[in-house]
């Protein structure tokens, strides 16, 4: 009785012994697997921001009966203007339409826009005056400012080359995943040189640094503030 005892127990400790070895066969085949196929792709290699040459634009819509810029339109066009001033050093361009039904009243508020941005800072010999032909069926083609800057961007995103099974099937990230993020990124950066190099450091303004180190010698709860 005790033998056969003894003989169940080393077989139930057998085939312990086997089920665990199966197992840990079973994790190290998945550990291979995982290793070699569930690596993401990194998407700030798929969607990276990069520095180019782009021309930003802004159309200001005129009416055939307008005669002088509202002052929502004078607001938008002194924006741009001061966004031309810190990202560009080039020329800015007016282009008026011509042939449409709004052209006179587009060409009577030259002028007008001109001012706009010379009293915003533009220099008068930065600025370009050209013409675009307009359809004739447009009732209010617009007068286009433009300039041309460094800009950082990423590329085009909403592109769905390959089926999105695939990529869950195998634990991959999809080709547009982190572009959009990746795009708002781009467009949060004042400064596209601050991506190239650090900027040079602030002179210290001694006179407020002797003030907190004053106060923290004074034991002041307002050094910091």
């Amino acid at each position: 009785m005790a033998s056969a005892r003894h003989s169940l127990q080393r077989l139930v400790l057998g085939s312990v012994l086997l089920g665990a070895a199966a197992v840990l066969a079973g994790c190290g085949s998945m550990k291979d697997q995982m290793s070699t196929s569930a690596i993401p792709d990194d998407y700030r290699t798929r969607h990276p921001i990069m520095l180019s040459e782009v021309e930003h634009t802004l159309d200001v819509p005129i009416a055939s009966g307008d005669r002088r810029l509202t002052l929502s339109v004078q607001d938008s066009i002194a924006g741009f203007a001061a966004d031309y001033l810190s990202a560009s050093t080039g020329t800015i361009q007016i282009m008026m339409p011509h042939g449409s039904p709004n052209s006179g009243a587009a060409s009577a508020m030259r002028k007008q826009i001109r001012q706009v941005l010379t009293t915003r800072g533009v220099p008068s010999n930065r600025i370009i005056e050209t013409s675009y032909q307009a359809e004739a069926n447009s009732n209010a083609a617009p007068v286009r400012i433009s300039y041309v800057a460094i800009t950082a961007m990423t590329n085009p995103c909403g592109e769905w080359p390959e089926d999105l099974q695939n990529n869950t099937f195998s634990n991959k990230n999809y080709h547009n995943f982190g572009c959009a993020t990746q795009s708002n990124l781009a467009a949060q950066i004042a400064n596209p040189m601050d991506l190239v190099t650090p900027r040079d450091m602030a002179p210290i303004d001694a006179t407020r640094r002797s003030n907190v180190i004053g106060l923290y010698r004074e034991g002041s709860n307002t050094a910091t503030e």
